[in-house]
């Protein structure tokens, strides 16, 4: 009895001890973060700014010349540098109404008017959403002792959306020129003054004779009238993963020349954003796709490019970035003579309900025109999921296209009605049944139905004469889950959609995949 009393006392006294240390380390940690707390100001935005670009408007300086002292090419970088994300902090404080960041980009006069307009806003229950996308700057001033100097902004593109209680009230595009000053402080440039005048609207450059172009309802290429005839191609091996390291041009090629045999001119591609780089296009993955162009030049395939598969932020704050990416790419291959067309994105009406219409929207109608500015030679279009959005930007894109899934019995009408209202040529960019009877769906189609569905749609396609793409040439044998999601009969529905089956032979539908 009295060991058993002894065992409780130990135990007793271990426990509060451990008790102690605990509460030690807890009271601790809270005075760690408490002293933490003081070192967040503006300086964490300020840190972030530093150690990842997010805010790339195109910057071209148009004079740098300076009647007094010659500036350092890095002193100009560090100018530049600065006035960008003093424009990026400025679109945050008045995104969120907070001035985290602002006394580290404008002095404190220079502050007063942005904090009277957040207050002024935060009455209101105001937002605004802004960005810009390009400055035009000229060096007017650097003073002796390298703490001053004076730009002028040109032609500034500002896009804006202003909310109250998150009802959007006002969408905007503004072309401005700004007078601005700043000073070195503490290291940073920061904007002393800044004022905002009236833009002289840059003349429109001279027309280029297009590769691709629109006249009324017709595609014409190299001015003959072209008629879209195509299908949606992944190589067997790597489906949503064309550019990764199983990349083999010897395999494309080959399938090429089997698409070819199909009938077909026409082959529709994915840019995945992040796999190619997001903001800092990857070299390699540029050479891949030139090889991809280059391949279906030869074998005289035309090629529509889908840029920013598995793209979804769409925030206003965002979209420099993704400016960058197109950039890049469209910049690229604006004289390669493969492509037919630019399609902005794959189905983001999917997105509607979680990044908001609106907002989608408003990154699909900029990315156009930037896509158009960098690349005035081929087509812009977006690949809509369903007829229903189809008429979506009807009037900013070359030609409407759209995503069909639905009951082949009801088509023909639908297309009718979607035809009678748009003036521009209609493309039908997917459509296809999976042979997907199996294990998992025991009442799925067979491969004759399959072939039967587009036995029939090819009747309609050549009644109506109608651009199309169809999906896909191969089954798969895997489908990554970040496109249908975990689930086993998703996945294998997804798998059987091809022409070809898995083990290479052609299917019933190999025969009616032309008209």
């Amino acid at each position: 009895m009295i060991g058993w009393s002894k065992n409780i006392y130990r135990t007793l006294i271990i426990s509060s001890f451990i008790g102690v240390i605990i509460l030690i380390l807890f009271g601790i940690g809270q005075v760690l973060s408490y002293l933490n707390t003081g070192a967040d100001r503006s300086s964490m935005l300020h840190i972030t700014l530093n150690q990842e670009q997010v805010y790339l408007p195109k910057v071209i300086w148009e004079d740098t010349t300076n009647p007094g002292r010659t500036i350092q090419k890095q002193t100009l970088l560090d100018i530049e540098k600065d006035y960008l994300n003093a424009w990026y902090v400025r679109q945050v404080a008045y995104q969120t109404n907070l001035t985290k960041g602002i006394n580290d980009y404008y002095t404190t006069s220079a502050q007063q008017d942005i904090i009277k307009g957040l207050e002024s806003n935060r009455k209101k229950d105001i937002i605004v959403k802004g960005t810009t996308t390009n400055h035009n700057l000229v060096l007017d001033f650097y003073s002796e002792d390298g703490q001053l100097a004076v730009l002028t902004d040109k032609n500034v593109n500002e896009y804006q959306q202003v909310l109250q209680k998150n009802e959007l009230l006002l969408e905007t595009k503004i072309l401005s020129d700004y007078q601005v000053m700043l000073l070195l402080e503490d290291g940073f440039w920061r904007i002393r003054h800044m004022i905002k005048k009236e833009s002289q609207i840059p003349k429109d450059s001279l027309q280029t004779e297009k590769i691709a172009q629109v006249i009324g309802t017709k595609i014409y290429v190299d001015n003959q009238e072209f008629q879209i005839k195509g299908i949606n191609y992944y190589p067997q091996n790597t489906p949503w993963d064309m550019f990764g390291d199983g990349f083999e041009i010897n395999v494309i090629a080959k399938d090429f020349d089997i698409i070819k045999t199909m009938g077909l001119n026409t082959i529709r591609i994915f840019v995945q954003y992040e796999d190619f780089g997001k903001a800092a296009v990857t070299k390699e993955k540029l050479q891949k796709l030139e090889q991809v162009l280059d391949q279906a030049e030869a074998k005289d395939l035309k090629v529509i490019v889908t840029l920013f598969d598995f793209y979804g932020d769409y925030s206003v704050l965002d979209w420099t970035l993704t400016h960058r990416h197109a950039e890049q790419i469209v910049s690229a291959f604006k004289n390669h003579r493969a492509i037919l067309a630019w399609d902005i994105k794959n189905e983001p009406n999917l997105d509607f309900e979680s990044r908001g219409q609106e907002n989608v929207v408003a990154w699909l109608r900029e990315m156009m025109l930037q896509i158009k500015q960098y690349d005035p030679n081929h087509l812009v279009t977006i690949g809509w999921s369903d007829i229903a959005s189809a008429s979506i930007l009807q009037d900013e894109v070359d030609f409407v296209s759209f995503h069909y899934y639905q009951d082949i019995d009801v088509f023909e009408e639908a297309y009718k009605g979607l035809n009678a209202n748009i003036n521009k040529p209609l493309i039908l960019q997917e459509f296809g049944v999976s042979s997907n009877r199996g294990f998992w769906s025991p009442f799925g189609n067979s491969e004759k139905k399959q072939a039967n569905y587009h036995k029939q749609f090819q009747e309609i396609i050549k009644g109506q004469n109608i651009h199309y793409l169809s999906w896909t040439l191969y089954d798969f044998e895997e489908v990554p889950q970040s496109v249908v999601g975990s689930l086993p009969w998703r996945k294998h529905k997804q798998k059987h959609f091809g022409f070809i089956d898995a083990e290479g032979n052609r299917k019933a539908a190999f025969e009616f995949s032309d008209n």
